[in-house]
Protein backbone atom coordinates (compact mmCIF):
# COMPACT_ATOMS: atom_id res chain seq x y z
CA UNK A 1 0.00 0.00 0.00
CA UNK A 2 1.36 3.28 -1.10
CA UNK A 3 1.96 5.91 1.94
CA UNK A 4 -1.04 8.16 1.09
CA UNK A 5 -3.52 5.24 0.96
CA UNK A 6 -2.13 3.98 4.62
CA UNK A 7 -2.21 7.63 6.37
CA UNK A 8 -6.20 7.69 4.33
CA UNK A 9 -6.83 4.70 6.32
CA UNK A 10 -5.54 5.46 9.51
CA UNK A 11 -7.69 9.08 9.09
CA UNK A 12 -10.64 6.84 8.18
CA UNK A 13 -10.41 4.61 11.18
CA UNK A 14 -10.12 7.32 13.79
CA UNK A 15 -13.35 8.56 13.01
CA UNK A 16 -14.61 5.24 13.01
CA UNK A 17 -13.43 4.30 16.68
CA UNK A 18 -13.97 5.85 20.16
CA UNK A 19 -10.01 5.33 20.64
CA UNK A 20 -9.21 8.74 18.51
CA UNK A 21 -12.10 10.96 18.95
CA UNK A 22 -10.34 13.55 20.66
CA UNK A 23 -6.20 14.73 19.98
CA UNK A 24 -6.97 16.34 23.58
CA UNK A 25 -6.93 13.27 25.55
CA UNK A 26 -5.24 13.15 28.74
CA UNK A 27 -4.63 9.22 28.93
CA UNK A 28 -2.27 7.57 27.09
CA UNK A 29 -4.05 5.09 24.17
CA UNK A 30 -1.99 2.01 22.69
CA UNK A 31 -1.99 0.40 19.32
CA UNK A 32 -0.81 -2.96 17.88
CA UNK A 33 0.34 -3.62 14.96
CA UNK A 34 0.95 -6.93 13.24
CA UNK A 35 2.91 -6.73 10.04
CA UNK A 36 3.50 -9.61 7.30
CA UNK A 37 7.19 -8.78 6.59
CA UNK A 38 10.56 -9.19 8.27
CA UNK A 39 11.71 -6.56 10.66
CA UNK A 40 13.98 -4.15 8.56
CA UNK A 41 11.97 -4.51 5.00
CA UNK A 42 12.37 -1.42 3.56
CA UNK A 43 8.61 -1.75 2.20
CA UNK A 44 7.60 -2.71 5.76
CA UNK A 45 9.61 -0.08 7.12
CA UNK A 46 8.03 2.69 4.66
CA UNK A 47 4.36 1.54 6.05
CA UNK A 48 5.48 1.84 9.59
CA UNK A 49 6.50 5.50 8.94
CA UNK A 50 3.41 6.18 7.13
CA UNK A 51 1.49 4.96 9.88
CA UNK A 52 3.13 7.05 12.41
CA UNK A 53 3.62 9.85 10.45
CA UNK A 54 -0.38 9.90 9.96
CA UNK A 55 -1.40 9.28 13.42
CA UNK A 56 0.91 12.26 13.99
CA UNK A 57 -1.26 14.36 11.71
CA UNK A 58 -4.49 13.34 13.92
CA UNK A 59 -2.71 14.80 17.41
CA UNK A 60 -1.34 11.66 18.26
CA UNK A 61 2.18 11.24 19.10
CA UNK A 62 4.41 8.41 19.40
CA UNK A 63 5.64 7.83 23.21
CA UNK A 64 3.69 10.80 24.06
CA UNK A 65 -0.25 10.36 24.40
CA UNK A 66 -0.13 7.12 21.85
CA UNK A 67 2.07 3.54 22.47
CA UNK A 68 2.36 1.72 19.74
CA UNK A 69 3.82 -2.25 19.59
CA UNK A 70 4.58 -3.33 16.53
CA UNK A 71 4.85 -7.12 16.13
CA UNK A 72 7.16 -8.62 12.70
CA UNK A 73 7.47 -11.93 10.76
CA UNK A 74 6.86 -13.16 7.26
CA UNK A 75 6.24 -16.98 9.32
CA UNK A 76 3.08 -17.54 8.73
CA UNK A 77 3.37 -19.94 12.13
CA UNK A 78 4.41 -17.20 13.86
CA UNK A 79 1.36 -14.90 13.05
CA UNK A 80 -0.95 -16.68 15.47
CA UNK A 81 1.24 -16.58 18.11
CA UNK A 82 2.35 -12.79 17.77
CA UNK A 83 -1.35 -12.17 17.16
CA UNK A 84 -2.53 -13.59 20.59
CA UNK A 85 0.35 -11.64 22.15
CA UNK A 86 -0.98 -8.32 20.75
CA UNK A 87 -4.34 -9.23 22.17
CA UNK A 88 -3.15 -10.03 25.76
CA UNK A 89 -1.63 -6.46 25.62
CA UNK A 90 -5.10 -4.93 25.74
CA UNK A 91 -4.68 -1.84 23.21
CA UNK A 92 -7.24 -0.08 21.96
CA UNK A 93 -6.50 -0.59 18.63
CA UNK A 94 -4.87 -3.09 16.22
CA UNK A 95 -3.59 -2.52 12.90
CA UNK A 96 -3.17 -5.94 10.54
CA UNK A 97 -1.24 -5.08 6.92
CA UNK A 98 -2.72 -8.68 5.12
CA UNK A 99 -5.32 -11.16 5.18
CA UNK A 100 -3.18 -14.01 7.25
CA UNK A 101 -2.13 -10.98 9.98
CA UNK A 102 -5.99 -10.58 10.00
CA UNK A 103 -6.89 -13.62 10.86
CA UNK A 104 -4.42 -14.73 13.10
CA UNK A 105 -5.87 -11.45 15.35
CA UNK A 106 -9.78 -11.91 14.32
CA UNK A 107 -9.25 -15.45 16.33
CA UNK A 108 -7.87 -14.26 18.87
CA UNK A 109 -10.75 -11.46 19.73
CA UNK A 110 -14.26 -10.04 18.68
CA UNK A 111 -13.81 -7.15 20.78
CA UNK A 112 -10.75 -5.22 20.27
CA UNK A 113 -11.48 -2.88 16.87
CA UNK A 114 -8.73 -4.15 13.74
CA UNK A 115 -8.26 -2.40 10.96
CA UNK A 116 -7.02 -4.32 7.75
CA UNK A 117 -4.71 -2.59 5.53
CA UNK A 118 -5.55 -4.07 3.38
CA UNK A 119 -6.89 -7.73 2.56
CA UNK A 120 -7.98 -9.69 -0.52
CA UNK A 121 -11.45 -10.74 0.29
CA UNK A 122 -12.56 -10.02 4.00
CA UNK A 123 -16.32 -10.76 3.54
CA UNK A 124 -14.85 -14.39 2.14
CA UNK A 125 -12.35 -14.51 4.68
CA UNK A 126 -14.96 -13.99 7.31
CA UNK A 127 -13.44 -10.63 8.73
CA UNK A 128 -16.71 -8.93 7.61
CA UNK A 129 -20.50 -9.40 7.23
CA UNK A 130 -20.31 -6.84 4.05
CA UNK A 131 -18.41 -4.10 2.28
CA UNK A 132 -21.14 -1.92 3.05
CA UNK A 133 -21.67 -2.81 6.52
CA UNK A 134 -19.00 -4.74 7.84
CA UNK A 135 -20.21 -5.35 11.69
CA UNK A 136 -18.25 -6.92 14.06
CA UNK A 137 -15.35 -5.76 15.25
CA UNK A 138 -13.24 -5.19 11.81
CA UNK A 139 -12.98 -2.60 9.05
CA UNK A 140 -10.55 -1.60 6.20
CA UNK A 141 -9.68 -1.88 3.04
CA UNK A 142 -9.23 -4.42 0.03
CA UNK A 143 -6.24 -4.74 -2.14
CA UNK A 144 -8.02 -4.24 -5.32
CA UNK A 145 -11.36 -3.61 -5.66
CA UNK A 146 -12.72 -6.96 -7.73
CA UNK A 147 -14.36 -5.58 -10.75
CA UNK A 148 -11.30 -4.94 -12.18
CA UNK A 149 -10.38 -8.30 -12.16
CA UNK A 150 -11.99 -8.70 -15.81
CA UNK A 151 -9.81 -5.75 -16.45
CA UNK A 152 -6.71 -7.60 -16.22
CA UNK A 153 -7.60 -10.37 -18.87
CA UNK A 154 -9.07 -7.37 -21.39
CA UNK A 155 -5.56 -5.79 -20.91
CA UNK A 156 -3.23 -8.69 -21.70
CA UNK A 157 -5.73 -10.04 -24.63
CA UNK A 158 -5.32 -5.89 -25.99
CA UNK A 159 -1.07 -6.68 -25.27
CA UNK A 160 -1.19 -9.77 -26.82
CA UNK A 161 -4.15 -10.97 -29.13
CA UNK A 162 -3.08 -14.15 -29.77
CA UNK A 163 -2.89 -15.22 -26.10
CA UNK A 164 -5.30 -18.51 -25.40
CA UNK A 165 -4.08 -19.81 -22.06
CA UNK A 166 -3.58 -17.84 -19.39
CA UNK A 167 -2.14 -18.92 -15.82
CA UNK A 168 -3.55 -17.01 -12.69
CA UNK A 169 -0.91 -17.11 -10.08
CA UNK A 170 -1.14 -17.19 -6.41
CA UNK A 171 -0.49 -18.64 -2.98
CA UNK A 172 -3.48 -19.76 -1.07
CA UNK A 173 -1.83 -20.14 1.77
CA UNK A 174 -1.38 -16.07 2.28
CA UNK A 175 -4.71 -14.80 0.55
CA UNK A 176 -7.83 -16.55 -0.16
CA UNK A 177 -8.83 -15.33 -4.10
CA UNK A 178 -12.28 -16.57 -5.04
CA UNK A 179 -12.60 -13.19 -4.67
CA UNK A 180 -11.21 -12.64 -7.72
CA UNK A 181 -11.02 -15.77 -9.20
CA UNK A 182 -14.68 -15.58 -9.86
CA UNK A 183 -14.81 -13.10 -11.98
CA UNK A 184 -11.94 -13.80 -14.10
CA UNK A 185 -13.93 -17.03 -14.76
CA UNK A 186 -16.75 -14.85 -15.61
CA UNK A 187 -14.76 -12.62 -18.32
CA UNK A 188 -12.42 -15.43 -19.59
CA UNK A 189 -14.83 -16.96 -22.35
CA UNK A 190 -15.67 -13.87 -23.98
CA UNK A 191 -11.87 -13.32 -24.29
CA UNK A 192 -11.69 -16.65 -26.03
CA UNK A 193 -9.25 -17.64 -22.78
CA UNK A 194 -8.69 -20.64 -20.89
CA UNK A 195 -7.39 -19.85 -17.52
CA UNK A 196 -4.94 -22.29 -15.14
CA UNK A 197 -5.28 -21.73 -11.27
CA UNK A 198 -1.54 -22.58 -10.58
CA UNK A 199 -0.84 -22.33 -6.97
CA UNK A 200 2.55 -21.64 -5.61
CA UNK A 201 3.84 -21.56 -1.89
CA UNK A 202 7.83 -21.30 -2.44
CA UNK A 203 10.21 -19.75 -5.03
CA UNK A 204 10.77 -23.18 -6.67
CA UNK A 205 7.52 -23.54 -7.14
CA UNK A 206 6.62 -20.02 -9.07
CA UNK A 207 10.07 -20.90 -11.12
CA UNK A 208 8.54 -24.38 -11.60
CA UNK A 209 5.15 -22.61 -12.82
CA UNK A 210 6.78 -19.99 -14.54
CA UNK A 211 9.30 -22.37 -16.87
CA UNK A 212 6.28 -24.67 -17.87
CA UNK A 213 4.17 -21.73 -18.82
CA UNK A 214 6.76 -20.63 -20.94
CA UNK A 215 6.72 -24.37 -22.68
CA UNK A 216 2.81 -23.31 -23.86
CA UNK A 217 1.73 -21.74 -27.32
CA UNK A 218 -0.06 -18.53 -26.65
CA UNK A 219 0.08 -17.80 -23.09
CA UNK A 220 0.24 -15.64 -20.64
CA UNK A 221 0.24 -15.18 -16.74
CA UNK A 222 -1.73 -12.81 -14.15
CA UNK A 223 -0.25 -12.16 -10.86
CA UNK A 224 -3.03 -11.82 -8.00
CA UNK A 225 -2.23 -9.08 -5.59
CA UNK A 226 -0.57 -11.08 -2.86
CA UNK A 227 1.93 -10.09 0.31
CA UNK A 228 3.77 -13.71 0.02
CA UNK A 229 4.47 -12.81 -4.15
CA UNK A 230 5.93 -9.38 -3.64
CA UNK A 231 8.45 -10.24 -0.96
CA UNK A 232 11.92 -9.61 -1.97
CA UNK A 233 12.88 -12.92 -0.45
CA UNK A 234 10.23 -16.07 0.01
CA UNK A 235 10.43 -18.52 2.44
Amino acid sequence: MRRREFIAVIASASTAWPFAATAQQPTTSRIGVLMAYSEGDPEGERVIQALFEGLSQLGWNRDKNVRIDVRWTVDPTRLQQLGKELVELRPDLIVTNSTPATAAVMRETHAIPIVFCPVSDPVGSGFVESLARPGGNATGFVNIENSVAGKWLELLKELAPRTSLVDILFNPKTAPYAYYLKLLEIAAPSLALNLNVAQVSNADEIEAEIGRLAQQPNAGLVVLPDIFLRRRNWV
